[in-house]
């Protein structure tokens, strides 16, 4: 009978053990050198358990180019991540969104750089924005939007 309580007592506290975080998800980022709001992305990232690959380039058009991202889609910096593209400052929860639902998709993008994204964060300041997605044959439609503010 002890035997008994002292295995349920050890079941009782293996269940109340947190499942490990999961693995941090490896990106990586192509960014112009000069680039601070870049570097606060980044920091953002890794708060949210990505690991990042740093690539500082010269030449961000022809990393654009290479990976489809369109002028209409464009930003500052583009990132890969699992076989996505990650345009500009979008939120790591749109890119854990993105990676569980696995959408036919080239990746997702925050056009230009609207300030109250993540590294455009200035004060209280929160314009509206839209994450959006977009294609091969640069269909683009809302991901998600982001209207506080």
């Amino acid at each position: 009978m002890k035997l008994l309580k002292i295995l349920l007592a050890i079941v009782l506290v293996l269940g109340n053990i947190p499942a490990q975080a999961e693995d941090p998800t490896v990106i990586t980022v192509y960014r112009s050198p000069s680039c601070s709001c870049c570097g606060k992305w980044m920091e953002h990232l890794k708060q949210n358990n990505f690991t990042i690959k740093d690539v500082p380039t010269e030449d961000m058009q022809a990393i654009k180019t290479k990976y489809g991202v369109s002028e209409k889609m464009a930003s500052c910096h583009t990132a890969i991540v699992d076989g996505y593209v990650v345009e500009g400052h979008v939120p790591a929860d749109d890119i854990r969104a993105m990676l569980k639902t696995k959408p036919n998709i080239v990746g997702i993008a925050v056009p230009e750089m609207p300030s109250g994204t993540p590294g455009m964060e200035m004060g209280g300041k929160k314009d509206p924005y839209n994450v959006m997605s977009f294609d091969a044959e640069n269909h683009y439609q809302v991901f998600k939007a982001h209207t506080e503010q």
